[in-house]
């Protein structure tokens, strides 16, 4: 009997975080408001015929891995020490909400990182003062969506969690009741 993430998040960490931290109401417990997956294209953006070929490939991939069509991001100014120019596109982003969101976080919990070789768990250092959880893939090959046979390129992924709890207590207490796995030596 698994119960799907929301389910999680209604029947056992709302009643659990208003007993921990003594809140009065269940909308004032605190609760995921988006997931923003990032893709930076970076030394990809040089190869030859970049928008042509390479980009509609990262595209298809990272819109098999969220769900959902990537926005390009593009410079906003010159840096010439980074070859750098305005208006060049820089990375893909997408930000999930609501239903897919929860989709794409229980897939992240179940299915990817029990693939990733050699994990120990997330460092608790990866949640900042406001809650956030930001998490960092080398390659997307640890998605089930990307077959590496097929993948002609990598590229690194950043998955920001962003949740509205107000200390950082709140947020780890938040994450760790939805099976966020977090090393055990902390």
């Amino acid at each position: 009997m698994n119960k799907t993430l929301i389910e999680k998040y209604k029947k056992e960490a709302v009643p659990a975080l208003k007993e921990k931290f003594g809140y009065k109401n269940n909308l004032s417990v605190p609760f995921l408001e988006k997931i923003v997956v990032n893709a930076g294209v970076g030394r990809l953006s040089q190869t030859p015929n970049f928008e042509e070929k390479v980009l509609p490939e990262l595209m298809k991939e990272m819109s098999l891995i969220t769900g959902q069509r990537p926005a390009p991001r593009r410079a906003k100014k010159s840096i010439a020490g980074f070859k750098l120019r305005s208006g060049q596109l820089i990375g893909l982003k997408t930000t999930l909400r609501r239903r897919k969101m929860f989709d794409f976080l229980e897939k992240l919990i179940r299915v990817v990182f029990p693939r990733l070789r050699d994990f120990r768990g997330i460092d608790l250092k990866s949640v900042d003062q406001k809650g956030n959880l930001n998490i960092g893939f080398k390659e997307q090959a640890a998605f089930p969506e990307i077959n590496p046979e097929t993948s002609k390129f990598d590229f690194g992924l950043e998955i920001s969690i962003v949740s509205n709890a107000k200390k950082r207590e709140e947020a780890v207490e938040l994450y760790k009741l939805l099976g966020m796995p977090f090393k055990k030596n902390q």
